[in-house]
């Protein structure tokens, strides 16, 4: 069974800047894979000519993006990026949530922290 990996990264930006890259075709492409194809509400990511579709579950402006990998067979099992700001300093934080086996864990952290440098460095901000 699979459990939830939940990691947090600062990245201080404004939600509007972040969201179209966590949510659109062509935010995710600048950062998250190779190439993007979409197809009504199924995102078809490719990597090194690998196509791996996902379907867009539900998404909230500014807020958040979840995803469910069409061949997961674990129903409960989804990627999730949701912006955090905080009210107080203003400071926002991208929450990653993905699924993986207790024994995959160290190493999907760290695909989210390479994933995630290379989210900073299209935003320019480190």
């Amino acid at each position: 069974m699979k459990s939830a990996l939940t990691l947090e990264f600062f990245i201080n930006v404004s939600p509007a800047i972040l969201f179209p890259r966590l949510s659109t075709p062509g935010g995710l492409v600048e950062w998250f894979a190779d190439d993007i194809r979409v197809k009504e509400d199924t995102f078809v990511f490719i990597w090194n000519g690998m196509e791996f579709p996902a379907r867009k579950l539900h998404q909230k402006k500014n807020n958040y993006v979840r995803f469910k990998w069409v061949e997961d067979p674990d129903e409960q099992s989804y990627f999730e990026f949701k912006i955090v700001k905080d009210d107080l300093t203003g400071d926002v934080a991208l929450v990653v949530t993905d699924f993986a086996e207790e024994n995959e864990m160290s190493d999907l952290s760290d695909i989210w922290e390479k994933q995630i440098d290379s989210l900073k460095n299209t935003l320019g901000v480190h």
